[in-house]
């Protein structure tokens, strides 16, 4: 599997995506951007370790390094390895006494224990081509159908033709430029869908 290296560029909340936040990865060496939307209680993991701060006693992400680090295992990576129907998938890589195993994880747990754990963050390369954006091109919808499945990449409403798609466009620019990326998310999976069913 090609994969390419993520660093986190950006956490966000919105109105529109229902109490979820928007996690935007960027690839190291690259200009593409992936954004995932995730719950709220995995952003303020992601968070409290972007800002350094420690909670008086650990939460969920701290006591899984604890253990990690007490049976004398590393990660040594998390890789984002799929898209499928709609949802992300991610896969911790844990080594232990010379064993390298695979962990089935949600994304935005696998990239919360990676900042705990100082290892290098994955995007398949696959994944990268189907949901990522840059400045220049479309950008994915992202707007979570429940609570439960946060970190998905729904199916967006139908729209109509040339007009509709050029004023979408522009409206993309504009979000793009004011760095909304959750609405330029929503506009640019309307456009996809347009084009394709053209």
């Amino acid at each position: 599997m090609e994969k390419i290296e993520c660093e986190i560029l950006g956490l966000s909340s919105s109105p529109a995506t229902g109490g979820a936040y928007a996690l935007l990865l960027k690839e190291v060496y690259g200009n593409r951007k992936l954004p995932i939307i995730i719950g709220q209680f995995e952003a303020q993991a992601i968070a409290l370790e972007l800002e350094g701060i420690k909670p008086p006693r650990p939460m969920t992400h701290d006591l899984l390094k604890a253990l990690i680090d007490n049976l004398g295992a590393a990660v040594n990576e998390v890789i984002i390895t799929e898209l499928r129907d709609n949802t992300f998938f991610a896969k911790i890589v844990i080594e232990v006494a010379s064993l390298t195993n695979e962990i089935d994880a949600r994304p935005s747990d696998a990239i919360a224990l990676a900042l705990r754990m100082n290892c290098p963050i994955f995007v398949s390369d696959s994944v990268m081509d189907t949901a990522a954006f840059t400045q220049s091109n479309e950008v994915p919808d992202f707007t979570p159908d429940s609570q439960e499945n946060l970190e998905t990449l729904p199916e967006p409403p139908s729209s109509s033709k040339e007009a509709k798609v050029a004023s979408l466009q522009e409206k993309l620019r504009q979000a793009l430029e004011v760095e909304d990326y959750e609405k330029a998310a929503k506009i640019r999976d309307e456009i996809k869908k347009m084009s394709n069913s053209n």
